[in-house]
């Protein structure tokens, strides 16, 4: 009797509908881990677009009208929460397509009897692909076609921002609240600790101008406009109603490029004059309205960080100010090149006069102007500033330090010891002190 092939029919017929239900799983699976890889690549690529975007891309992303340039700008403007919507989407991507490549091999393998290929396959060759294909050779690409792939991911992003946007935001919040913890636990560094670090670290390959230079930086972030300005007894001004001829006299003899006009006094200036504007004009009549060429003047407080006033006068374009003090009067002017000297020392060009501010008796006897000033005296002495902060006040200058001590405009040939300083007043008149010999001993 021969045996029936139903039964065997069936049975193939139901392991075959099984096979071919598993592979369409996996094939679905292989699909959608394809999909996840290629998304994190792009998110993952994006980090590095839109972070390598340069001034010169900004500006030209700003001269298009485009949705995507605008979405740009858009993320551009709040650069942490972009960041957090970054990350966060790509390990987002990158921990589902490691899922599903767990559950994808394990329906195409049994690692039962062989864990150590299991862990090859699942751990090393999924890492391997996530590595390069979702992080390494996007970004390569992104790094050198940043402005494109920030505008093909700006639309997506977009979204992504608000889907995330619970998590981004419990993000940001926490490393704000990480970033102030900081800031508040970072050590205060005196200028005598940061000098001393200098010191310590510089080996014998370092010049003395590099340390110089280094010690320059060092004193700008703490360093006053009123420590560096040029007093007022010591500007060259004009004032508005100055005849034309005059005030080209005056300028001449000055040699400045630059010159402040105030109405009445100094405490009213009233504007800068630019000598480039008259060019045109030098052979007007003395009746010449030069007052329509003076432009608008920048006026700093005394208290004014020079660190500060440099980004100022880099944002406004502009290379002078005013200092006032208080109460609203003028102490002086304060330049970029006066900012600029604190870092590398003193600037002269072919056009500039070297004014003798101090000259050297011998090794150890200096004579100074009183108008010196006393960052200035410092380093002509080799001293540090800190030795007169118990006494300075708010003195500027070595005349300014000297009525400190003395408390009252001392007399010509008075002499006044302050630790292993001796100052010998030479010149003064009813009102300053004009020249003073310094005898430093060691």
């Amino acid at each position: 009797m021969e045996d029936s092939p139903e039964p065997y029919s069936s049975v193939a017929a139901i392991l075959l509908a099984t096979v071919n239900q598993l592979s369409m799983e996996i094939l679905a699976g292989f699909l959608i881990m394809i999909s996840l890889l290629v998304m994190s690549a792009f998110v993952s690529g994006s980090e590095v677009a839109f972070f390598s975007l340069t001034h010169s891309h900004i500006d030209r992303i700003k001269k298009k009208k485009s949705n995507s340039d605008r979405f740009v700008l858009a993320l551009l403007e709040k650069p942490k929460r972009l960041l957090a919507t970054i990350l966060i989407a790509n390990n987002v991507l990158n921990i589902a397509f490691i899922i599903l490549s767990a559950f994808v091999f394990s329906a195409l393998f049994d690692f039962s009897h062989s864990p150590v290929l299991g862990f090859i396959v699942q751990v090393v060759l999924i890492t391997f692909l996530i590595l390069v294909f979702a992080e390494v050779l996007p970004k390569i690409y992104a790094s050198h076609y940043s402005l494109r792939f920030a505008s093909l991911m700006a639309s997506p992003l977009v979204l992504l921002r608000r889907l995330f946007y619970p998590l981004s935001s419990l993000l940001v919040k926490s490393t704000n609240m990480i970033d102030k913890r900081m800031a508040r636990k970072r050590p205060n560094l005196s200028m005598n600790e940061l000098s001393h670090a200098l010191e310590i670290t510089s080996d014998d390959t370092t010049t003395e101008e590099d340390k110089n230079i280094l010690r320059g930086i060092v004193r700008f972030g703490n360093t006053y406009a009123r420590e560096i300005m040029k007093s007022r007894m010591d500007v060259v001004a004009v004032d508005i109603n100055t005849p034309f001829r005059k005030l080209l006299k005056t300028i001449q003899e000055a040699g400045y490029s630059r010159i402040p006009v105030y109405q009445e006094s100094f405490d009213n200036v009233e504007g800068i004059l630019y000598i480039k504007d008259l060019l045109p004009y030098l052979e007007k009549p003395d009746d010449f309205n030069w007052q329509e060429f003076i432009r608008s003047c920048f006026f700093v407080p005394e208290s004014k960080k020079i660190s500060d006033l440099l980004k100022e006068f880099q944002e406004r374009k502009i290379h002078l100010a005013v200092v006032v003090d208080e109460y609203g009067g003028s102490s002086g002017i304060i330049t970029l090149e006066d900012i600029l000297e604190e870092i590398v020392g003193e600037i002269n060009d072919e056009f500039d006069i070297e004014e003798a501010v101090y000259s050297k008796v011998d090794a150890s006897t200096f004579v100074f102007e009183g108008r010196t000033l006393l960052k200035d005296f410092c380093k002509i002495t080799g001293i540090e500033e800190e030795v007169f902060s118990e006494v300075r006040g708010e003195a500027d200058t070595l005349a300014g330090l000297i009525l400190e001590i003395k408390q009252e405009l001392p007399r010509k040939g008075e002499q006044l010891q302050f630790k292993n300083f001796v100052f010998e007043v030479e010149g003064v008149d009813n009102r300053r002190i004009k020249r003073v010999k310094v005898k430093v001993t060691r």
